[in-house]
């Protein structure tokens, strides 16, 4: 039987979650024959039927390929392909749509960024980064460090998972050129207190990278308030389809910076001569896009923009400290990443027993979950784990699936015992 004794989180006032989970209609499947208890949505969200809807209609009544197109459904594709843009403008507070790059994601934006800004870069220069990265945002600064002999150089974190200020206050100075550092982490969940950061790095004319992949489905930012040259994320993360991300930058930067890939529609002019670039954002983004994706990041900030924005995140602060609260109830329990602030991600290790398994034996109760280094193997060296289970939560998660995880590590706790 079960211990969940402790009192019970209440629901959070003005926010509906049952409602919400009706929009979803992947969460109303079981699984193994039971309910699917979804916990894995720092890899990758699930779409409300707003999206699916969306992509659907596109492809039925207005598939065709974007700009130039002298017809109708070019011109249909085209504006809804551009509102996307357009959308996604008014969810960061960016400027511009110049300042709005289509990408494959947030692992394309980092790169494209690395490799614009390598001509900046030379034998010294220092790049800082920190041991809470996501792979993406570590690979790319050392390949095109490689290439220009500067350094990559890791900002430690503290062993409750937040930033350790005073090894960032040591670090940057007078060689840093760059500052590429995650909003969010995706192992702890940990918060970073970026726009301080940022304002030091600026200070000293650094070029500041947000990796905003685990930030966009928690919370809105607020790209001129953060006062960041460039902010990276991935629509899959933040309830859209999967393939498609966004590059916010600022625009002097991104017209000093030379095209990332060729082809069509980057080129303002071709000849054998010599060939022009296309104007912003168009320059960055060669060949036909995602445009059925793109239309359906469109819907997902859509969606989210018709809550109320401080209700959701009460609701999932909620499912955060119910989780806290149950974290005894399971015997050989700890928690990797206690940070004051974060968002409702929980990666912990269950003495005996390896991730993988914790995640199989979850599997066979309905209970999706992710299991190993997360793509940030550095991190895990410093906690001298070589992964962890980790449970990710979003706000069509509920209380009483917090129980569920719990009451399933439980069984699975058990049965080793």
């Amino acid at each position: 039987m079960s211990d969940l004794s402790v009192a019970k989180t209440a629901p959070t006032s003005g926010f509906d979650v049952a409602a919400v989970r009706q929009d979803f209609p992947i969460l109303s499947q079981q699984v193994n024959g039971k309910p699917l208890v979804y916990l894995d949505n720092g890899a990758s969200a699930q779409k409300p039927q707003a999206v699916l809807d969306a992509m659907d209609r596109y492809y039925r009544e207005m598939h065709s390929n974007v700009h130039r197109g002298a017809h109708t459904l070019g011109d249909r594709a085209t504006t809804a392909f551009e509102g996307a843009r357009e959308t996604v403008r008014g969810f960061l507070n960016a400027e511009s749509t110049r300042q709005i790059i289509w990408t494959r994601g947030t692992t394309e934006a980092i790169n494209l960024v690395a490799n614009g800004l390598a001509p900046r870069l030379k034998a010294g220069d220092e790049i800082l980064v920190s041991y809470m990265e996501h792979h993406a945002n570590i690979v790319p600064w050392q390949m095109v460090a490689e290439r220009t002999g500067a350094k990559v150089v890791p900002v430690q974190v503290t062993p409750d998972g937040e930033l350790d200020l005073d090894s960032f206050n040591s670090l940057l100075g007078d060689r840093t050129r760059v500052l590429a550092i995650t909003h969010v982490s995706n192992v702890l969940g940990t918060i970073n207190p970026v726009a301080p950061l940022i304002e030091q790095a600026k200070a000293l004319g650094v070029i500041t990278v947000l990796d905003g992949a685990q930030a966009v489905p928690h919370f809105q930012p607020d790209v001129q308030a953060l006062g960041c040259d460039f902010y990276a994320f991935s629509s899959h993360k933040v309830f859209g389809p999967t393939g498609i991300g966004v590059l916010y930058g600022k625009e002097q930067l991104l017209e000093e910076m030379p095209p990332y890939q060729g082809g069509g529609e980057m080129i303002e002019r071709v000849s054998f001569e010599r060939t022009t670039w296309n104007t912003l954002p168009y320059k960055f983004e060669a060949g036909t896009p995602a445009i059925a994706e793109a239309v359906g990041l469109g819907a997902a900030i859509d969606y989210l923009n018709g809550f109320d924005r401080q209700a959701m995140e009460a609701a999932e602060n909620a499912l955060l400290t119910r989780a806290n609260e149950l974290l005894e109830t399971v015997p050989g329990m700890s928690l990797i990443g206690t940070a004051k602030r974060k968002v409702p991600v929980l990666s912990f290790k269950i003495d005996g027993l390896h991730p993988s398994d914790i995640g199989t034996l979850l599997d066979q109760q309905g209970i999706a979950i992710r299991t190993g280094h997360h793509c940030a193997m550095p991190l895990m060296d410093f906690y001298g784990v070589p992964g962890t289970a980790r449970a990710s939560f979003a706000f069509y998660n509920t209380l009483e699936e917090v129980d569920q995880l719990f009451t399933g590590l439980q069984k699975i706790q058990r049965l080793f015992a």
